[in-house]
């Protein structure tokens, strides 16, 4: 029960009080006297939202507080509405607790409707949650929306792998000659790289051993004579030139001499040189690097490109040649959970039947002490409804008699205002 109510500085309300006395209360006025308001203030002291702009101007928060008298004990609930940031602070028996507090408790403090929530009694929908909510094993209907669930899930499995399979199988051919394409040529990760490298060192030792052959032939001479035949020449001349005691003469002959034997000696270093190692065939290199050329200009993309393209044909391939294995899978897998499904929906149907049968007994009771004569009735009705191929469950709603002998119809269609409201 709701003892005591206070709210502060929340919109046009600066300070007011409720005390609320045994048995009914009832709160009259005009039109805009703030009814209304005073149940808006009590939802939001139960965790309805409200924003900063529901603070009285020039007051920094506003407050709403009550006292609910519980069977066991007093409950004492307070919560602040921060005008400068707009976060509230829940307070329960002056103790800072949370949203998730207040939502376990918010079932045992109020029970609240507000004007036009008797509209609802004119859904379908709703009167069937009615039914469900009176349902003696709440256990059952949990495992029957599990397995709906999973069966909903399996279905977009077994769409996405249809959607997949429809097309890649217009693409099959392209995947395949792509796929040959690759296949002839079959690079291999990093290949061109390396294959550059090889080419890089045997044009290195090309260079090089042409270095040596030019330099050998400078010495040697190839159709005229080379520098170790011209300075023998100079040697001579130089040592004719000497023999009639002309010191300076034999000394550059000398000079020659040696020059000649040092270029003679390094002549035989540039013969006894070691090679360059190179294994690579520079043809075949070349060769190869303008397979992978091609290729990549056929398929326009990049060699790691065209690697991870083989990658994704393969695996679309054998997508296609294994799918029908995985839907039929998923269809052994439907047909057993639509078969659980069924077994559960069997044990709901007569459940469901009774719990709405003694609901609806206990709404007469109810009605009558509302003024209605005894004659009026509730009885429930119940549709057939497709709830997965092959597997059908029941949707419940009221049928309405409220005079005697006047055959039931759909609440919906024929209860008046007044009969939505004592319904409600």
């Amino acid at each position: 029960m709701l003892e005591y109510l206070r709210i502060r500085n929340l919109a046009l309300i600066e300070d007011m009080e409720l005390e609320f006395s045994r048995g009914i209360n009832v709160l009259t006025g005009e039109t805009g006297a703030g009814k209304s308001f005073i149940l808006k203030a009590l939802g939001f002291l139960l965790g309805d939202r409200l924003g900063a702009d529901m603070v009285r101007p020039g007051a920094d928060r506003a407050q709403v507080e009550a006292v609910f008298a519980l069977r066991d004990e007093d409950l004492v609930l307070r919560r602040e509405l921060l005008a400068e940031s707009g976060r509230s602070r829940l307070y329960i028996n002056d103790v800072l607790s949370s949203q998730e507090s207040l939502r376990e408790l918010r079932p045992r403090l109020v029970s609240h409707t507000s004007q036009h929530a008797q509209q609802r009694l004119l859904q379908p929908a709703f009167q069937a949650r009615l039914f469900e909510n009176a349902f003696p094993e709440p256990a059952l209907l949990e495992e029957r929306d599990r397995l709906l669930e999973q069966l909903h899930a399996l279905a977009e499995q077994r769409d996405a792998l249809l959607a997949r399979q429809a097309g890649l199988a217009e693409r099959r051919d392209l995947l395949e000659m792509q796929q040959l394409e690759i296949d002839k040529v079959a690079p291999e990760e990093g290949e061109e790289e390396r294959l550059e490298a090889l080419r890089s060192q045997a044009r290195d030792a090309e260079a090089r051993r042409e270095e040596s052959e030019r330099a050998l032939l400078l010495l040697h001479g190839d159709e005229g004579p080379g520098l170790l035949d011209l300075l023998a020449e100079f040697e001579r001349l130089a040592q004719r030139m000497g023999r009639d005691g002309d010191e300076q003469a034999r000394a550059v002959a000398e000079t020659a001499a040696a020059l000649r034997q040092e270029l003679s000696r390094m002549a035989g270093d540039l013969r006894r040189r070691p090679a360059v190692e190179n294994d690579a065939d520079l043809d075949q290199v070349e060769e190869r690097l303008f397979a992978l050329a091609q290729l990549k200009r056929r398929l326009r993309r990049t060699l790691p490109e065209i690697l991870a393209l083989r990658e994704e044909i393969v695996e679309n391939l054998s997508f296609l040649d294994v799918c029908s294995l995985d839907l039929s899978r998923l269809n052994k897998e439907e047909a057993r959970l639509a078969a659980e499904l069924g077994a559960v929906v069997a044990r709901i149907v007569p459940l469901r039947r009774e719990a709405a049968t003694a609901l609806t007994k206990h709404l007469e009771d109810q009605l009558r002490g509302l003024g209605f004569s005894e004659g009026a009735r509730v009885l429930p009705e119940f549709s057939s409804h497709e709830l997965w191929p092959g597997v059908s469950d029941e949707r419940g709603r009221l049928l309405w008699a409220p005079n005697p002998g006047q055959p039931a119809q759909p609440l919906d269609r024929i209860a008046s205002g007044g009969e939505l409201s004592r319904f409600l």
